[in-house]
């Protein structure tokens, strides 16, 4: 099999991308090969374009970003060769995947062996590589690019009415529904059940606006939903023509105060007006919180009522004040999220039973070739150049083939 060039956005250092011609490695037993269609950029990527490096994670080499992805099965592995004669013309078939199916990508590849991968938590294996991450060196090039090779098992098959857009947005979907998923199970006693509870929402980013939705889909008879940028409310607001029922709460923008207890004079304040605005008088029963933004994570707690839980969904700041008093007398349970296990195929379902129909157009507000994709990372950054937003809020960019 004749490996094709393919086109490869590589990042070489802070604001520093680069089109590359590359050559495509064939895909060996076990693996196949995707043309990537759809790749969504995140929180994630655009630390590592803006800063060089997301967190701790410091970029030792250049690398292709992308991990919200989708594709179309391209070519399968090649039978090994037999009685010392080459075998190149014949094509192992999987039993799971053919040329021309259309994917998902999960790109998280764990170790599949150690304790926490054979307990079904192999998001936390200690020797995951997940692509576009500088966790691991060398690092795990990512889906901007034409075309990659992919483990089978972490390639799921997208239904005919599951569009490449949708495809590339089951995985932050996922990141949602792992959220909701862990904050059913953690903690002691049974629990509130998701039908006819009340959840707030921070931060109406994609994974915010998607986690409220499929709270909605899910029972939650309440949700409200708060940030400080007004016109992605209004986004929110109209989702799905607004049969999810979502309610928005604009938080005021107000500089930090000079002392710790002024602020969380200031989160206590402020979680009482929005549990006084959603009609309840001791807090929600889950805060999903999507920013990482330390004041935000600090109302989390106070918005929580006795007994709830705030579920940690952004990734922010490594190092918080964060009132635990607050928490722990009331048993809020405070619930960590690292990405997803075990939730690509219900994210998938989601979108092909039609309940969350016309959230992927709503969420996708740009869309860029991958020959210009410094232009998607620009307008994912607010660092557009005059005209290139289109006079649209940006919400999720996707570089598209």
């Amino acid at each position: 099999m004749t490996a094709d060039p393919i086109q490869s956005l590589v990042l070489h250092g802070a604001k520093d991308l680069r089109l590359e011609e590359r050559q495509s490695p064939a895909p060996k037993a076990g693996e196949v090969q995707v043309t990537i269609k759809a790749t969504g950029l995140c929180g994630s990527d655009l630390h590592y374009y803006i800063h060089g490096r997301n967190g701790n994670f410091v970029l030792q080499a250049p690398m292709c970003l992308g991990h919200e992805a989708s594709g179309i099965v391209t070519a399968l592995p090649e039978t090994p060769a037999t009685n010392g004669q080459s075998n190149t013309a014949a094509i192992t078939a999987s039993p799971d995947l053919q040329i021309g199916d259309r994917v998902a990508l999960e790109v998280g590849i764990p170790c599949r062996t150690c304790k926490l991968c054979t307990t079904g938590r192999y998001n936390l294996c200690p020797t995951l590589r997940f692509r576009s991450s500088a966790k691991s060196f060398p690092h795990a090039d990512g889906t901007l690019q034409t075309s990659i090779t992919q483990p089978v098992a972490m390639c799921h098959k997208l239904p005919e009415n599951v569009t490449f857009e949708e495809g590339a947005l089951v995985e932050p979907l996922a990141v949602c529904l792992h959220a909701i998923n862990r904050s059913q199970t953690a903690g002691s006693g049974a629990g509130v059940p998701l039908t006819g509870s009340t959840a707030l929402v921070i931060g109406a980013g994609a994974v915010g606006m998607l986690t409220a939705a499929a709270l909605s889909v899910s029972g939650v008879s309440q949700i409200v939903v708060a940030d400080i940028d007004g016109p992605r409310l209004q986004i929110t607001e109209a989702l799905g023509n607004g049969r999810f029922g979502l309610k928005t709460f604009l938080i005021p923008k107000k500089a930090p105060a000079p002392t710790i207890e002024e602020n969380l004079a200031s989160a206590t304040e402020l979680a009482a007006q929005i549990s006084a605005f959603a009609g309840l008088s001791a807090g929600f029963d889950r805060v999903y919180e999507c920013t990482g933004v330390p004041p935000c994570v600090q109302l989390g707690i106070f918005a929580a009522t006795a007994g709830g839980k705030l579920v940690l969904v952004g990734m922010g700041n490594p190092v918080q004040t964060l009132p635990l008093g607050a928490a722990a007398l009331r048993e809020v349970d405070i619930i960590g999220v690292f990405r997803y296990a075990n939730c690509y195929p219900a994210a998938i379902q989601l979108f092909a039973s039609g309940k969350l129909a016309g959230v992927a157009e709503a969420l996708v507000t740009h869309r860029v070739p991958l020959t210009d994709g410094e232009k998607a990372f620009r307008l994912a950054a607010n660092q557009a150049k005059e005209g290139e937003d289109e006079g649209r809020v940006p919400v999720k960019v996707m570089i598209t083939a």
